[in-house]
């Protein structure tokens, strides 16, 4: 149980107790060696947390649970959006098919701090690999298993895995894609080989097994089954590459100790979830998303975690959430306005499980939680956070008993603890600039990147003092600590030397009902430096379309002529990165 009841109170003891703070939030956790420190500063400068601690997370993710009563509880509950397929393991069921496969994974030379890539859909197969590695000490690297030949063997390069695990196959909608031909492609590309591969064979396409090179996972699962190995609090859990909406994908390492503990923290204080209770992510697990509320945090809180592989519509995840009687949804706005697209053919929903709901991964407008609340009858809001950072920046509290203030709700939260972010204004005097992070930031946090085959620190990411990680958003925090994000820092836009925010400008052309998404980037103008022009996409099962002129006069009601709004285009679609964020940059203005 919590022992603060006001938001105040959980941040001020985060801030100027952070040993004592942390100490006990690392009681969530079953430690072999308990911690005594908090956080240390590395040689190279940047910080390790719990660093005299060790631990294993699978066994916290799975063993312990089975020991403490929960072995006949659903852990993970798998759904293809593609196949009809359905699955569902308990505890102890995982248990048995992750210590098999860790050892199929042993038998193959794999140990402590090599790499394993695992290039897969959401499946079972892709958590139980993910945990197969946390049980031996090998570092997962899990990719979007839609990339082509070329960016596997990047991936495969940069981190040097002693395995690579695939599936015969994945989709594309109801479409078949075979996984080999790319496989192939990539290992014939990349100059660094893999000692062995795996694969999950699928029903829709099984593929031929090269003698010598290709395992069968159901076979590996097999093996003699391994305990969970002793690891050192600091040492990797796994390598993440982030999405490239900051420059080239960077490979983020995450920790053992700190990423347990803050995740086991945040399923309590942010989310408000109980062990038992049913957490349901629509994130791919290739992303942030679907590695720390797909997979950990709700397995180490003795929670039961569905997914979903494909792109699930509103009916689906609807019968899921009652099916399963979800507590928890965490979803994308882009989902949520194929819902709100999908919605006016269902009647509203009746799902009295669902507690609440959290949108994340790129901002979602008022107007779009306005209808989320109003069809689903539940509370639904946005938080904040990166890959990098592996947890929210900032949230709202559902595990703390105080009510947050209605004001707070359409924004992004307020800090989570550790959290401390500060406004760096590129204009003196300005209220507003760019958001950076005080060091060291809290566990759960990027370790260090991966770089050279070691895990460096991120320098990228510091700014000219060292003092500050740089979230390269934009925003600005109220007294009451409430952070108002404007956007990236390149996508504010400067116009006859003000700065408004791409984001405003999309809050607003948001609104209309006809709209169905929308961009606004900057285009060079001769007289005032920039201007905005915004890129739109139409509701296609609304009977009226918006014209230019009707969008540019929102525009001018709410923010005033001199936001220079006075070219809109109308698109089919919008960019976006494979994880789902506009890419802003590639909407190129002539």
């Amino acid at each position: 149980m919590l022992p603060w009841t006001t938001y105040e109170a959980m941040y001020d003891a985060a801030l100027n107790q952070p040993e004592q703070f942390w100490l006990a939030a690392a009681k969530r956790v079953t430690w072999k060696q308990p911690p005594v420190t908090a956080c240390r500063t590395r040689e190279d400068g940047w910080h390790d947390w719990f660093p005299d601690a060790t631990l294993n997370t699978c066994y916290n993710a799975v063993d312990r649970h089975v020991e403490n009563g929960r072995g006949a509880q659903a852990a993970l509950i798998w759904h293809s959006c593609a196949t009809r397929e359905r699955q569902s393991v308990t505890y102890r069921e995982l248990q048995g098919r992750v210590a098999g496969f860790a050892g199929g994974l042993r038998s193959l030379g794999v140990g402590q701090g090599d790499r394993v890539l695992i290039a897969m859909p959401t499946m079972l197969e892709t958590a139980i690999a993910m945990l197969a590695c946390a049980r031996i000490g090998a570092v997962h690297v899990v990719v979007f298993s839609g990339y082509a030949g070329p960016e596997l063997a990047r991936r495969i390069d940069d981190v040097a895995p002693k395995v690579v695990i695939i599936a015969s196959c994945s989709f594309q909608g109801q479409t078949v894609i075979p996984s080999t031909p790319v496989l192939n492609e990539a290992l014939a590309e990349a100059t660094y080989k893999p000692q062995a591969c795996v694969i999950v064979q699928r029903a829709a396409c099984p593929a031929p097994l090269l003698p010598k090179r290709d395992h069968d996972f159901h076979v590996m699962e097999q093996s003699v089954p391994v305990d969970p190995v002793i690891l050192r609090a600091e040492d990797p859990l796994y390598i993440l590459h982030t999405s490239g909406t900051t420059g080239s994908a960077k490979g983020i390492v995450r920790d053992n100790g700190g990423h347990a503990v803050a995740l086991a923290l945040s399923m309590e204080l942010i989310y408000g979830c109980n062990p038992g209770e049913t957490f349901f992510t629509t994130s791919d697990l290739g992303w942030v998303v679907g590695h720390s509320y797909g997979v950990y945090a709700p397995l180490i809180s003795g929670c039961t975690s569905v997914l979903v592989e494909g792109g699930a519509s509103a009916s689906a995840i609807r019968k899921l959430c009652h099916e399963h009687e979800v507590s928890c949804l965490f979803t994308t706005p882009t989902q949520m306005r194929l819902m709100r697209q999908e919605s006016r053919n269902l009647s509203e929903p009746v799902l009295p499980a669902l507690a609440r709901i959290f949108v994340a991964g790129e901002y979602a407008d008022p107007t779009l939680l306005d209808w989320a609340r109003s069809y689903f009858r539940k509370p639904v809001v946005n938080h904040w956070w990166q890959t990098e950072t592996g947890w929210s920046i900032t949230a709202h509290f559902f595990g703390l008993p105080e009510d947050e203030p209605v004001s707070l709700m359409d924004d992004i939260g307020r800090p989570a603890p550790g959290f401390q972010p500060v406004i760096v204004p590129s204009v003196q005097g300005e209220e507003c600039g760019e958001i950076v992070l005080s060091l060291p930031l809290p566990p759960g946090c990027l370790a260090g990147v991966w770089k050279d085959r070691k895990v460096r620190v991120p320098t990228a990411y510091l700014d000219e003092t060292g003092r500050y990680y740089r979230t390269f958003d934009e925003g600005m925090i109220d007294p009451m600590r409430a952070v108002h994000m404007l956007g990236r820092s390149d996508d504010v836009i400067k116009v006859a030397g003000r700065r408004i925010s791409g984001v405003q400008i999309e809050k607003i052309i948001a609104s209309h009902p006809a709209v169905y998404a929308c961009a606004v980037v900057a285009a060079p103008d001769a007289l005032r430096g920039q201007r905005p022009v915004a890129y739109v996409v139409v509701d296609p099962k609304m009977e009226c379309t918006p014209s230019s002129e009707e969008i540019i006069r929102q525009v001018n009601n709410v923010l005033g002529r001199w936001i220079g709004l006075k070219e809109v285009r109308f698109v089919q679609r919008l960019p976006t990165t494979v994880s789902g964020k506009i890419t802003r940059k590639r909407l190129l203005v002539s």
